[in-house]
C-alpha cells in the first residue's frame, strides 16, 4: 500500500510505502503535458535512486533534495501507517 505524504506546488505527488524488510520505497509523480507522467523512485533509507523518466538533472536535484530532507518523517510514517495515522485524523 502506498500512502500520500505531500504535493508540491508544480503537483508533484510524494507517496510512499510501508517499511518492509528496513526500506521505505518512496515514488514520485509529476503531471507533464508531452509524456503524461514524470516519475522516479527512490529507496530509504539507502537514498537509492531508480525507475527515473522525464526528470531534467534540475527537477531531479530538487526532488532529491526534498526527499532526503524529509526522509526523516518518511521513515517514521511509514512505521505507523502513513502520516494520516501519524497525526491521528
Amino acid at each position: 500500500m502506498l500512502y500520500p505524504f505531500m504535493t508540491l506546488p508544480d503537483e508533484t505527488e510524494i507517496v510512499h510505502s510501508e517499511m518492509i524488510n528496513g526500506k521505505v520505497k518512496v515514488y514520485l509523480e509529476t503531471p507533464d503535458e508531452k509524456i503524461c507522467f514524470k516519475h522516479a523512485t527512490c529507496w530509504l533509507p539507502e537514498k537509492k535512486w531508480e525507475d527515473i523518466c522525464g526528470y531534467s538533472e534540475k527537477e531531479l536535484s530538487y526532488l532529491k533534495d526534498v526527499v532526503e530532507s524529509e526522509a526523516h518523517l518518511i521513515l517514521e510514517f511509514a512505521q505507523t501507517g502513513g502520516l494520516l495515522n501519524a497525526s491521528g485524523l
